[in-house]
């Protein structure tokens, strides 16, 4: 079955491939790269070719700063309300396109049309956000405590910010850094994952369409990061970096941003508890684990990857989840009944089978799935494993795929404990009918996000981020993200 046979009349335009491919995004121009190498986009669903895009080279990160240097002083002197129209723009063309955007995504990730569906959206009210956040850009003003001066603190933009971002959401992850940004006054250069670099192309299209000048924004595509980011940080005038990736690339970055005393955002990897005390509402509970664990299936930072049941209601949960997960429909992302999409790579598809071979060795009952399938495509079916052992590699592991490892608990301080037992602090998942309780827990929980009762936490409008090996700042929120990507100067004046 071809890509056009596969959207629906009833589904949304068929994006033009073509066009999100047709270069390298620099100074507002589409261009080769200087290699002439390109890179395959792969359809997780079938494993075949969707496109091409150009391989960047040095040369072109250098063009690219380059082009966000030359861009700087008059993006940095734009009023705010002129940079808060263009960001409102960027947000209604985005909703406008919202189908096609919805279909690409899932087309070179693979992720249920439902879910890119919910992206682009949730992708889309960065733009709204920091447009109101950019004409709230406020300073301080204060008598010093001696009383011999005063003190004044304005915020400017910080500089060339270099953006790093996953391919498990090739919109959200791109606008989340681009549109605090550009409301903050600063240009940008964007190295997408090279596994889903059409959105991050298309979306470039959508920004110059919007108004945004040339050379504020710069999309590069690479299968060479190392030297290309190297490149980039070692340039004097590059004064940002924000990733969202691997904590393992994570310290790559920091450390080689340290050489240039590099200002750095780390949106970094997860291993986030879902904490089932015996007084919860059993089907809120199993509501809220279906989207902690299945959005993306599984291919997110945040996602539930350890469910941590009490044992009265130990039974009852696991066979509600067995049960909901084992009736999800497995498929291609862009047809309309799928539930759960393909894995990104065969990568992911044998990680996750390892991964479940080895809690399967070490005493784990498979209540659903548990096997990859054979045929085309990287698909792995929902799974979900009572009597985890914690000594199984997943216990310590990011799974990124559509597996729920069950373990029992007997009390309220072992939850917590078992919670806290990871190098990891990005998100967790509590549910209890007792407010005290759910407070107290959230508040011992090391971890940087916490969802009481619901099975969503991320919010535009609220600070995303992790602690220990999860992460350094916060993304979004009414000013954390913002804040990122300005500097704080200190005048002190008498009058």
């Amino acid at each position: 079955m071809t890509i056009a046979q596969q959207i629906t009349p009833a589904n949304r335009h068929l994006p033009d491939l073509n066009a999100a491919a047709r270069g390298l995004y620099i100074d507002g121009q589409w261009r080769p790269s200087h290699s002439g190498r390109q890179i395959d986009v792969v359809d997780p669903s079938t494993g075949g070719i969707l496109a091409t895009v150009p391989d960047a080279t040095i040369e072109d990160a250098r063009a690219s700063v380059d082009a966000a240097a030359a861009a700087a002083p008059s993006w940095r002197a734009t009023p705010p309300r002129k940079r808060s129209e263009i960001l409102r723009r960027c947000f209604e063309l985005m909703i406008d396109r919202s189908d096609m955007l919805a279909t690409l995504i899932s087309m070179e990730n693979g992720k249920a049309l439902r879910d890119a569906r919910g992206e682009v959206a949730y992708a889309a009210e960065f733009f709204r956000w920091n447009a109101e956040e950019a004409v709230r850009i406020s300073g301080e003003f204060a008598i010093a405590p001696s009383g011999t001066n005063r003190i004044i603190v304005d915020y400017q933009p910080i500089g060339i910010c270099l953006l790093i971002t996953p391919w498990n959401f090739p919109a959200a992850m791109a606008t989340r850094k681009i549109a605090p940004a550009l409301a903050a006054g600063c240009t940008v250069i964007l190295k997408p994952a090279s596994e889903t670099p059409l959105t991050a192309y298309a979306l470039a299209a959508i920004y110059e369409e919007a108004g945004v000048p040339k050379g504020v924004v710069n999309v590069l595509t690479t299968t060479n990061p190392g030297p290309v980011t190297s490149t980039v940080l070692a340039d004097p005038r590059v004064r940002k970096l924000s990733f969202t990736g691997s904590t393992g690339v994570g310290r790559q970055l920091l450390a080689e941003a340290s050489k240039h005393v590099i200002s750095c955002s780390m949106e970094l990897g997860g291993n986030a508890p879902f904490v089932v005390f015996d007084d919860a509402d059993l089907d809120a509970a199993l509501d809220g684990a279906m989207i902690a664990k299945m959005r993306n299936a599984g291919e997110a930072c945040t996602a539930a990857n350890r469910f941590y049941v009490q044992s009265r209601i130990h039974d009852a949960f696991a066979k509600g989840l067995s049960d909901r997960m084992s009736a999800l429909k497995v498929g291609s992302g862009v047809e309309a009944d799928t539930d759960c999409g393909p894995m990104i790579t065969r990568k992911a598809v044998d990680k996750i089978s390892r991964l479940v071979d080895d809690a399967k060795g070490k005493g784990a009952r498979v209540l659903c799935g548990g096997e990859a399938p054979s045929g085309s495509g990287f698909f792995y079916p929902p799974t979900v494993l009572a009597n985890v052992s914690a000594e199984s590699e997943m216990a310590e592991e990011e799974i990124f795929g559509p597996v729920a490892p069950i373990y029992r608990f007997e009390t309220e301080q072992e939850a917590i404990d078992l919670a806290n037992d990871t190098e990891y602090g990005l998100a967790a998942y509590v549910y209890t009918r007792d407010l005290a309780r759910g407070l107290r827990v959230s508040s011992a929980i090391e971890a940087g996000m916490i969802a009481l009762n619901r099975g969503l936490v991320s919010d535009p409008a609220a600070p995303f981020g992790g602690v220990k090996q999860s992460g350094l700042g916060r993304e979004g929120g009414q000013h954390h993200g913002i804040a990122e990507f300005m500097e704080a100067k200190y005048i002190a004046t008498s009058f």
